[in-house]
């Protein structure tokens, strides 16, 4: 295939990636391109009919979608997790699936530092008490309304051992921090600043915890009410990965009662939530809208390596497949 044949490239869901401040040029030069900000599901069909190639974010690509789009011959995941698109059927379909990996490991983990910044020198509510005239009406130089901890020396626990936990680990050093890690495989090369151990010896050792493993039947809710329980009474939890390595109900039970000192978490098990998610209304609990990937340099790694996944899918290389196996 040449990119001279013009195929339709349709972009079902554009807006996150890009609200306006970035351009498709990239993408839009390859083909014939029609880009929607968002698809609702009775969408999907007529503006997928006719085209060659799909690209989506978090708009579904099931079974029963993709069996009514016989003119469809690749899909390009704009993101890195791609459970959207069932990827079996594609390949039975002889259709590749591609993601976008490592864009976004910087930025995730500079996130991971604004999370734990925030549940240990609180620069948000002081903000807000400042504004308030709280200041202004203190007898003394200066105030703070929770405990203030130093980073250094603290032990970071880290669950995952992939490029975002590494990145996360180079900062917690430059913080003075010591990286505890629990990995399924542990790799063989030897790192004196990383300490591998069990998940159980990390949930009693760590200051801090931050969640960096892939989402799957072996770790959602790898953090329930019986991990909470062995973590310190002072200790935080971070949750930049996935929504459901978490039983958000049973953290939120830990924070109401001062089992944990206190949580941040960059995604959700349902996004966007359920006003009922106990999370909303749990003590001591920071939550942003999942914003950690999206960086104005992330998303500019992230539209120039699908530009270049659909440049290798149109001159037949296997660029960034995660469906390679299945395809006949």
């Amino acid at each position: 295939m040449k990119p001279l044949e013009k195929m339709n490239i349709v972009v079902l869901d554009g807006y996150s990636l890009n609200p306006g401040d970035l351009s498709w040029k990239k993408i839009e030069v390859l083909g014939n391109c029609k880009i929607y900000v968002r698809t609702p599901p009775n969408k999907i069909i007529p503006r997928s009919r006719y085209a060659d190639i799909l690209l989506t974010n978090k708009t579904v690509l099931d079974s029963s979608i993709l069996s009514r789009l016989p003119r469809l011959k690749y899909i390009c995941v704009l993101a890195t997790g791609y459970d959207v698109v069932d990827t079996v059927f594609a390949g039975q379909k002889n259709v590749p699936v591609s993601n976008i990996p490592t864009y976004s490991t910087e930025s995730v983990s500079q996130m991971v530092f604004a999370l734990i910044l925030e549940l240990t020198n609180h620069v948000g509510d002081h903000s807000r008490r400042v504004l308030n005239g709280e200041w202004s009406a203190c007898k003394d130089f200066c105030f703070w309304n929770h405990p203030l901890v130093e980073l250094d020396g603290q032990t970071l626990g880290i669950v995952g051992y992939g490029k975002i936990a590494k990145s996360v680990i180079k900062k917690a050093l430059s913080f003075g921090m010591r990286p505890l890690v629990f990995t399924r495989t542990v790799p063989n090369q030897k790192n004196t600043s990383v300490h591998f151990c069990t998940l159980e010896e990390l949930l009693q050792k760590s200051d801090i915890i931050s969640l960096h493993c892939p989402l799957n039947d072996q770790t959602e809710k790898i953090i329930a009410e019986k991990q909470l329980k062995l973590m310190k009474k002072t200790a935080f939890l971070i949750n930049t990965g996935r929504g459901r390595l978490l039983d958000e109900k049973a953290l939120a039970r830990a924070l109401n009662q001062d089992k944990i000192a206190g949580a941040a978490v960059d995604v959700l098990s349902q996004e966007p939530p359920e006003k009922t998610n106990p999370l909303l209304t749990a003590k001591n609990c920071f939550i942003t809208p999942h914003i950690a990937w999206a960086t104005v340099a992330a998303r500019k790694r992230l539209l120039g390596i699908a530009a270049d996944n659909i440049k290798g899918f149109l001159s037949c290389q296997k660029i960034n497949i995660v469906n390679s196996d299945l395809l006949p």
